[in-house]
């Protein structure tokens, strides 16, 4: 096939990934979360179809699809593009969206602009400062070469990665597992959601008292004569004639609303604490629950070899599934090639640990977010 015919493939394979990118930002990973950002949805939908690009040009080469030139073309396409969004897009973007939430920043477009400038060239350097203790530098590059960035982006990708095994290890067994579920009645989730009914009202009466009170200030005879100088000014935002004292009002509506968020978290969670009753009582849930246990064992036995390991200064040779591939051979007589098999069940195994932690971090990190407020 020619190149414009492989590209017509990779562009129309590409679509289908962002679009299935797209769906899975809202369907599954912020399904009970608004997202208030379109460039957040964008940025993550493009990250996700070039993601899928490289691997779907993995399998490409394995299954000998496409031609070489058009593969290599592509693939370099790939990189080139992934590296410019991880590197230059997702960080100025952050950079860009954290100092426009910083309150005593200006709100001019321009100042913004500049200082998100000045923290992508402090990430930058950072970036590059992470490759000095590596051995990523090579003269036949050169210093900016194309492979320097690729280092330094897969040393903090290994990173990463060993981060959400981490997290995945602790947080699967949590939320699959129903020795952790707690017992929620009908009665629990009717009180909560009484609670921040009873919440609501109040901050609608503290609301309706201010919208009064500005109402009889604005009505009253003479106001812009009798509240003229700087204290008339304090003293008509503090108070009105009838005794209102709006400051304090607006303090306990905020305080009164900050209220209203933690109690609909809590409902959030009791409902979720009650499904997961209810799911353990069916069969899937009863699969969960034993895949709960395994994962418990499975990171368990990892987390001791590798304290084994690092106390004693060894090298691990063996892994559970190697081993267990190894007593199958032995035993059960199947003959296949355990060297390359336990490879790909450990990666597959790390991956399943790794995609299922994403939600659940993305998940606790807007909890925590929200608890800071």
């Amino acid at each position: 096939m020619s190149l414009l015919e492989d590209s017509v493939i990779m562009l129309f394979s590409e679509v289908i990934f962002f679009g299935g990118g797209w769906v899975f930002f809202l369907k599954q990973l912020f399904r009970d979360y608004e997202v208030h950002h379109s460039i957040v949805l964008m940025c993550f939908s493009v990250t996700f179809a070039l993601s899928c690009t490289m691997f779907e040009l993995i399998i490409f080469e394995i299954l000998g699809v496409l031609s070489a030139s058009s593969r290599l073309f592509h693939w370099k396409l790939g990189l080139n593009a992934m590296l410019f969004t991880v590197i230059v897009v997702l960080p100025f973007y952050i950079a860009y969206f954290i100092v426009s939430n910083v309150t005593f920043v200006p709100k001019k477009r321009h100042t913004r602009v500049i200082l998100t400038c000045m923290c992508w060239l402090v990430f930058f350097y950072l970036f590059w400062k992470i490759g000095d203790p590596f051995p990523i530098f090579s003269p036949k590059h050169g210093i900016f070469g194309f492979e320097q960035c690729i280092g330094r982006v897969g040393v903090i990708g290994v990173t990463l990665m060993a981060v959400l095994s981490g997290f995945g290890a602790v947080n699967y067994p949590y939320t699959s597992m129903f020795y952790f579920v707690g017992h929620v009645t009908d009665a629990d989730i009717q009180a909560v959601e009484r609670r921040q009914m009873q919440t609501i009202d109040i901050i609608v009466m503290k609301k309706k008292r201010i919208a009064l009170a500005k109402r009889s200030i604005m009505q009253q005879p003479g106001v812009s004569q009798r509240q003229s100088g700087i204290w008339g000014m304090i003293k008509s935002v503090a108070s009105t004639g009838s005794g209102e004292n709006i400051g304090a009002l607006k303090q306990e509506c905020a305080a009164l609303e900050e209220l209203s968020r933690q109690l609909f978290l809590e409902t959030v969670d009791l409902h979720n604490t009650q499904e997961r009753m209810e799911l353990s009582k069916t069969l899937k849930g009863k699969y969960f629950n034993l895949l709960g246990y395994f994962f418990s064992g499975y990171c368990t036995w990892k987390i001791f070899m590798a304290t084994i390991n690092i106390v004693f200064d060894r090298v691990g040779k063996t892994d559970p599934v190697t081993k267990g591939i190894e007593i199958s051979v032995r035993y059960l007589g199947i003959q296949f090639d355990v060297k390359f098999w336990s490879q790909h069940i450990s990666f597959f195994l790390v991956g399943i640990i790794v995609v299922t932690s994403i939600r659940g971090l993305l998940i606790s990190n807007q909890v925590l977010l929200c608890y800071c407020k």
